[in-house]
């Protein structure tokens, strides 16, 4: 007989439900996704640490989980809730069920939980801290639970994602450590595998197929923990840099945007997501925090340079300050048309661009996968578009 659980938020909302995987308690900001397929992705993506994830979609479970479809070594979210869980997957990839898969990991997944009620009071109210527990059913304990200790802003989520050596993205998987800690030859570091431009990928929570998307261009990847030094990034003499995605509030990760600060102009570098607040940063912008997030594959962004309207993947709970940025070199090239929120910048002088979306998303919409061209064409010498 499932258990029992309960998912009350900080301003009181009660959300019983029953758990279809692992038992216990779990405090973290609750918010929802709103992709048809791609649980396993969602589950995986560092970007989702300190959270709860709640699908839209009724019913999950279906297909089951295999080793193929992760973007990263572990499930990262801190609990799934699901309205309607399908314990018999039928697909000829399945490896495993969603339950089996959650359970390995230590992760608690529910269903029976009402999740229109939750999205709605989600959009209404806001993103916010809750408790699903199994071992107290009490509402008013859990609510004080929920509204203790810190959310995440001001936290520094990217040193729990990030890789603590460095490594090379080697035939489509990560290979084996390296050690930047000491002296090192940049020559045998790169040495092996595809044959063109050099790319040095700091890792803030990277997606796997971000990677793989970076290496379907013939670049050799060298994937470094998100505190490697600019000095020692300048040492592997990349062709170019890449901010990859990640958790939480970019404010606190102030190591990162140091970096970028002392790396623009020296070679081209492209952001996607965290990485794009870090470029907001380094350049002058303030974030700040959206009322809900955007998570989902069907965000709609404009390309200004050419009005073309892109279907994108997103997820992300903090944004960059368009007004805030005042060097007038610094262009806006993309648009969020939900809520005209910025989604992109570029440099008239400097080489550098980057997005608030997913160009890699999978599964999701693949509109924006030319971007990783232009990082390309970037690092060439063909530089930006004119209108950019």
């Amino acid at each position: 007989m499932a258990q029992k659980a309960l998912l009350v938020l900080e301003d009181g909302a009660a959300f019983p439900c029953r758990a279809f995987a692992g038992s216990g308690e779990v405090k973290a900001e609750v918010c929802f996704n709103t992709a048809m397929t791609g649980y396993q992705e969602v589950l995986t993506d560092p970007s989702y640490r300190g959270q709860m994830v709640a699908m839209t979609y009724p019913l999950i479970g279906n297909y089951g989980a295999n080793p193929e479809d992760v973007e990263s070594a572990r499930v990262q979210v801190s609990a799934f809730l699901v309205k309607e869980y399908i314990d018999f997957p039928s697909n000829f990839r399945s490896r495993q069920s969603l339950r089996s898969y959650l359970e390995e990991a230590g992760v608690m997944g529910v269903e029976g939980l009402d999740t229109r009620a939750l999205t709605r009071h989600l959009r209404i109210g806001g993103a916010m801290q809750g408790v699903l527990s199994t071992e107290d059913l009490d509402p008013a304990s859990l609510r004080k639970k929920a509204n203790s200790g810190p959310g995440l802003v001001g936290v520094d989520l990217v040193r729990e994602v990030t890789c603590p050596k460095a490594y090379r993205w080697l035939e489509g998987r990560p290979g084996p450590e390296i050690d930047l800690g000491g002296e090192f030859d940049p020559e045998a570091i790169w040495k092996g595998g595809a044959g063109g431009f050099k790319v040095v990928a700091l890792d803030c929570g990277v997606k796997y197929n971000i990677l793989r998307r970076l290496a379907a261009r013939n670049l050799k990847v060298l994937v470094v923990p998100a505190f490697t030094p600019a000095e020692v990034i300048a040492k592997l003499q990349p062709d170019g840099l890449f901010l990859s995605n990640g958790p939480g509030d970019p404010e606190p990760v102030t190591y990162v945007v140091q970096c970028v600060r002392a790396l623009m102009g020296r070679l081209p570098i492209f952001g996607i997501c965290l990485g794009h607040q870090m470029i907001g940063q380094a350049l002058g912008g303030k974030t700040y925090k959206l009322k809900f997030g955007h998570r989902g594959a069907n965000q709609p962004v404009m390309d200004l340079a050419t009005a073309k309207v892109e279907i994108t993947s997103q997820n992300h709970g903090f944004c960059v300050d368009s007004a805030s940025i005042e060097d007038p070199d610094v262009v806006m090239t993309h648009v969020n048309l939900n809520d005209r929120t910025l989604e992109g910048l570029s440099h008239k002088k400097l080489p550098l661009f980057c997005v608030q979306y997913h160009p890699e998303a999978s599964p999701g919409p693949h509109d924006a996968d030319y971007l990783f061209d232009r990082f390309v064409d970037l690092m060439r010498g063909g530089g930006l578009p004119s209108a950019a």
